[in-house]
């Protein structure tokens, strides 16, 4: 049987419909250039497995004061100006009816204190022994700090040092044997390479996302120049890694810019 090539694939296409013929021969060409848009997309999932034990979660938490150990969030002198010109028995007054004795106290005693949630971000491994970097927005006024492993180990961990300026901070947790990442250079990266987040998401943690680089140098005008990218990110992504192709970090999601409805536009990458 003779083959007969067509140079416009919509041609062939016609003539199939027309004979009623259920399978056609597409010419050569034509499906040589189907298989290079294919070859063309990212597979990630290798990229995952090598780089992903490498994110971390971290929570950060705050002390409060107690409102139900403190009378409803009064002090002492303010509980017992209602005890003694409205004659309001306040709630572990010591002067209330009924209250238990307790011993003379000198000065005012400090409400108990407890601890909350305060918010959540991602970061990453620099060292084997524990020194993990995310951004700084992420520690900054946390009482506590609690970082979390891929295989589910929690540590407290202390900050090491945080800059404003450019949106980074260390902390440090005691640990050993922990897989670090491995550095990129930002400045060979190029507009509409592929590009690959992990981070935790509304606390989801170790969520992959990927998208490309829309823009290098991007100015906001608060912090340095940023890496705009249309890799999805959210809050919880704060702090953690974006890896090239290669599984090297060139920035960490740092911001993520909405319009007045309240949609994302694009996301920045602070460079490292």
């Amino acid at each position: 049987m003779k083959l007969m090539r067509f140079k416009s694939p919509g041609v062939l296409l016609a003539m199939c419909l027309s004979l009623g013929l259920l399978t056609c021969v597409l010419a050569p060409g034509h499906a040589l250039a189907q298989q290079a848009i294919v070859k063309g997309l990212p597979d990630f999932t290798e990229l995952v497995e090598q780089v992903g034990p490498s994110v971390v979660n971290i929570r950060t938490l705050e002390k409060v004061r107690n409102p139900a150990s403190s009378g409803g969030g009064m002090d002492e002198e303010t509980q017992e100006l209602f005890r003694r010109f409205f004659g309001i028995p306040m709630p572990n007054t010591p002067n209330a009816p009924n209250a238990p004795r307790q011993a003379p106290r000198q000065g005012r005693t400090p409400a108990p204190e407890e601890t909350q949630p305060r918010g959540v971000g991602s970061g990453f491994i620099l060292t084997a022994d524990g020194y993990i970097m995310t951004n700084a927005h992420v520690v900054d006024g946390a009482d506590q700090v609690i970082v979390t492993l891929t295989d589910k180990r929690e540590f407290t961990a202390r900050i090491v040092g945080a800059d404003k300026r450019t949106d980074v901070a260390v902390v440090k947790i005691e640990a050993s044997g922990l897989p670090p990442v491995k550095i990129g250079d930002p400045n060979r990266l190029k507009v509409g390479e592929w590009v690959m987040a992990i981070g935790s998401p509304f606390g989801l943690e170790n969520t992959v996302t990927a998208g490309i680089v829309s823009a290098k140098g991007r100015d906001t005008g608060d912090y340095l120049p940023f890496i705009q990218t249309d890799v999805a990110i959210n809050p919880g992504n704060s702090g953690g890694p974006v890896f090239d192709r290669s599984g090297r970090v060139i920035g960490i999601a740092t911001a993520k810019y909405v319009n007045a409805e309240g949609f994302g536009i694009f996301n920045n990458t602070r460079t490292l």
